[in-house]
């Protein structure tokens, strides 16, 4: 039954010919009054609608940890404490059966020989000089030989011929191209501290100071590490080309710090070649100058940035970070399918682990149309259980504001070939782990410095990086290398990828 409230003006009107203007005017306004209430309460549900979204979206940020999202570990602090998406292997800790073990052994080789023999018999003080050693136990001292700089003194000499007067200079060493410097050890040693083992310079000088007895200043610490960065430019030119050329290769960014601004850092990486560059931007335009991606051809593991979509080469996605994700919407929205995708993931990983292991090098394609199939299924459910938001009337343009739940589903169904790209291709890794652990160093200088204190020392800095990571990850001597810079010689580390 309709009541005066939901009458029109006419209407009422025609009810309250009769009834006096006092009567009429109060109708009026009592009816204006609860339109205005009607207003007020919509206005307010759409406030509580926005307020409790955004509850829940503080809510996610709280429990957002390294554990299931995308935020790095430094950012959990110390109240939090993520598990790993790691499993127990069920092998008991400590060194496994087979393991070699690494132990000091007595050597045949000793560099110095110290006897020791006893002058009288500890029984009656007979002397014992001129008596024949009736056994002799080996006991050895592993140990530094003392420390300390020297300076050699190279004198060119000049000769003059008898036959024509001509008189020939000797030519020093390369290490000798000014009348005093350092040596290339010494150098190589400050290059390895500064730029490997990230000590700062004030913390550097007072290591060689404590076991050399001196130590040069800042300034020739920092002309040092110019001097490699200049020498090494050309190697590791082509070490960003052999990345290139790689038919797969790991990329990713992070954030720096460069003379107080906010600078990227880019990583191309393979298991056996790094490259660093730094840029202002982290898109697009600093992948472009970094140089690798737009000549790479091969297949580019990374974490779905958007800007890597870009280019024309194969992609493939890290898991690592989808499990993560995943774990966040089991955790937070309590979705089993978010679980069930994740035990999918793994159980994919270990048929490949499984077939590479074995003769086979790949997953058999029926067991791969069964995978393909369940993930397909699960992606489903996950998308009937978070619709994709279509625009309203009150957002003209732009893109519609997913859930993280919907945004990672359609992620997952739109690169479904990106994601399982591992069960194809046995070239193809897991996860994105290997540009992670290559940045994870250079994260740990950003911790210690703080910064780069100009964009010609981050450049410097990761020239340097590029190459040591390069030579260790190949097994190559890095101090020797190194003196092998400061030779004018550097060593070129294998470039196949």
């Amino acid at each position: 039954m309709a009541t005066y409230l939901d009458l029109a003006p006419e209407e009422i009107a025609a009810l309250t010919v009769q009834a006096p203007p006092a009567v009429v005017a109060l109708l009026h306004a009592l009816r204006d009054h609860v339109a205005e209430q009607a207003q007020t309460l919509a206005a307010q549900a759409q406030t509580i609608a926005t307020l409790t979204a955004r509850v829940h979206q503080l809510e996610d940020q709280l429990h957002r940890t390294s554990h299931n999202s995308h935020q790095p570990p430094a950012s959990d602090g110390f109240n939090k404490q993520p598990r790993s998406l790691r499993t127990r292997s069920g092998k008991p800790s400590g060194g496994q059966p087979g393991h070699p073990g690494h132990t000091l052994t007595l050597t045949d080789d000793p560099d110095h020989v110290v006897r020791h023999r006893p002058r009288h018999c500890a029984a009656c003080g007979t002397a014992l000089t001129d008596q024949p050693a009736a056994a002799c136990q080996r006991r050895q001292v592993v140990d530094l030989p003392p420390l300390t700089l020297q300076t050699i003194e190279h004198q060119l000499e000049s000769v003059g011929c008898p036959a024509c007067g001509h008189v020939t200079a000797a030519v020093g060493p390369a290490a000798a191209s000014a009348p005093i410097q350092y040596g290339p050890h010494l150098q190589a040693l400050v290059v390895l501290l500064r730029a490997y083992q990230l000590l700062p310079s004030a913390r550097t000088q007072e290591l060689l100071s404590d076991l050399l007895g001196s130590a040069p200043s800042a300034g020739p610490l920092d002309t040092m590490l110019t001097t490699a960065a200049t020498t090494l430019e050309p190697v590791v030119a082509q070490i960003g080309a052999g990345v290139a050329a790689a038919a797969v290769a790991h990329f990713d960014e992070s954030g720096c710090y460069v003379e107080d601004k906010r600078y990227w850092l880019h990583v191309a990486a393979t298991a056996r070649l790094t490259y660093y560059r730094v840029h202002p931007q982290r898109g697009q335009a600093g992948s472009a100058a970094a140089g690798v991606l737009p000549a790479f051809t091969g297949i580019a593991v990374h974490d779905s940035y958007a800007p890597y979509w870009t280019y024309g080469c194969g992609h493939a996605l890290c898991n690592a970070h989808i499990l993560r994700e995943l774990a966040g919407v089991a955790e937070r929205g309590g979705q089993a399918w978010a679980t069930q995708v994740a035990d999918l993931l793994r159980e994919m990983l270990a048929a490949t682990e499984h077939a590479r292991a074995a003769p086979a090098t790949v997953v058999p394609a029926g067991a791969v149309g069964e995978y393909e199939q369940r993930y397909r299924a699960l992606v489903t459910t996950g998308l009937a259980a978070n619709p994709v938001r279509e625009r309203g009337p009150e957002q003209a343009r732009g893109r519609v504001k997913q859930s993280a739940a919907t945004n990672l589903l359609l992620r997952l169904r739109d690169h479904e070939a990106e994601v399982v790209r591992f069960l194809h291709d046995g070239r193809v890794p897991f996860d994105n782990n290997q540009a992670e652990r290559d940045i994870r160093m250079v994260k740990m200088q950003q911790k210690i410095a703080g910064r780069f204190r100009t964009t010609a020392g981050a450049e410097t800095f990761c020239c340097i990086r590029s190459y040591i990571s390069t030579l260790r990850k190949q097994g190559l001597h890095i101090f020797t290398a190194l003196q092998q810079v400061f030779q004018g010689a550097p060593l070129m580390p294998a470039l196949a990828g």
